[in-house]
């Protein structure tokens, strides 16, 4: 089922499946902002990741000497969320553990996604509590997908309302693991700006570490900010499919990423991974800021 709010600038539109946004308008020219999941390019718009961001290497992980097998980007955004509460500018989807996550991953759980509308801004929240007797480990992460086209909109980086002079992004293995190898693409920048093309994205998602930017803006063919994704999160991924010259690119904020080829698969062990003591909660936010 689909949930509605909107105020005098911007209308929202979320399913209680995955909690996805799937609607994004901007009410002075009635703009959809988001990418319309058709298949044919890919069939989501904007699918929250948890507890998994990316890949685990070989798709398994390992705690407490058991393996766990998951799928990219984990389980939450292909199952139903209950809807908590809504008021005219909020609405608020719960998530909790079943026999079939526990399957896949050891952890009880309680994920609390949030979406507020103020002006001309969406604050999406997230919100995992922990309540389980013992330390829980997760990743958590955003895949919002915007409306443009690759030949002429391009991407502004900055870092504390700075433009970037260069971002540096790690690249995913050509193995077909979906994990990372060693390679590295630094790309130099004009006034913080990035062109588009299907040969950025040729080796999939461009991964951004070390908070070297903290807002993204999607620029238009004429030079005019058409959104910004503002976060404090520690990496980001900038990704459109390879090799199919989709019209939108996903800014990603994310708290995890995909495993490194050869990596141990000790879940207590990944990258960027996060951690919280039994009882305790975990909660962050991004902006999606139409212009």
């Amino acid at each position: 089922m689909n949930y509605t709010i909107e105020n005098d600038k911007i209308k929202l539109t979320v399913s209680d499946h995955g909690a996805e946004i799937k609607s994004l308008i901007r009410k002075s020219d009635n703009t959809e902002m988001m990418w319309q999941a058709d298949s044919a390019f890919w069939g989501r718009t904007s699918p929250v990741l948890f507890p998994l961001v990316g890949n685990y290497y070989k798709k398994t992980s390992v705690y407490d000497g058991k393996s766990y097998e998951m799928g990219q980007h984990g389980f939450a955004r292909d199952m139903d969320f209950k809807l908590s509460s809504q008021t005219e500018d909020e609405l608020v989807f719960l998530l909790k553990e079943n026999d079939e996550t526990k399957a896949k991953y050891p952890f009880a759980f309680l994920l609390v996604l949030s979406y507020k509308i103020v002006d001309n801004t969406v604050t999406v929240g997230w919100k995992v509590e922990n309540p389980n007797d013992t330390t829980m480990h997760f990743s958590i992460g955003g895949h919002p997908a915007f409306n443009c086209d690759l030949d002429t909109y391009k991407l502004r980086f900055e870092k504390s309302n700075q433009p970037n002079k260069e971002i540096t992004a790690n690249i995913i293995e050509g193995d077909g693991s979906g994990c990372l190898g060693d390679e590295q693409s630094t790309f130099q920048l004009d006034n913080g700006i990035l062109k588009m093309s299907d040969e950025l994205f040729s080796r999939d998602a461009l991964i951004v570490e070390n908070k070297q930017s903290d807002s993204v803006t999607l620029v238009d063919n004429n030079g005019k900010d058409v959104l910004s994704v503002a976060f404090d999160a520690p990496l980001f991924g900038v990704w459109s499919p390879v090799g199919k010259h989709a019209p939108f690119v996903c800014i990603e904020p994310w708290y995890g990423r995909c495993d490194r080829v050869g990596f141990n698969q000790k879940l207590e062990e990944r990258e960027y991974g996060n951690t919280l003591s039994a009882g305790e909660t975990f909660t962050v936010s991004y902006d999606i800021i139409l212009k």
